[in-house]
């Protein structure tokens, strides 16, 4: 009785077949081969809106530098260290521009 029932059960658990398993990772690669570019256009993009973010956060910090000093702009962004921004960095390390005479920070 034991054995009859112990083959009824294994018989009944009936493994992927190797057509099978090869259509499954099929499917797999090609939803990968859609993600994958997507997901490299998204983190371009992404870095774009961080250092238009940072560009905007140095530009309100040397208005803010500038009311501080009765209206004279800073000789360069590292005066505005460590009191007013930690970093005068984008996100991908480049080093942010400045124009004394104006006083416009930009992006390389």
């Amino acid at each position: 009785m034991h054995k009859t029932l112990r083959k009824l059960i294994f018989a009944s658990e009936r493994g992927f077949t190797l057509i099978e398993m090869m259509i499954v990772l099929f499917i797999i690669s090609i939803l990968l081969l859609i993600a994958v570019p997507n997901m490299t256009k998204s983190n371009t993009v992404v870095m774009g809106k961080s250092t238009e973010a940072t560009v905007k956060l140095v530009q309100s910090q040397v208005a803010a530098y500038q009311m501080d000093n009765n209206g004279a702009l800073p000789e360069s962004l590292e005066d505005l260290q460590p009191a007013y921004v930690n970093s005068i960095k984008t996100s991908d390390g480049k080093t942010l521009s400045y124009d004394k005479d104006t006083g416009e920070v930009s992006a390389p």
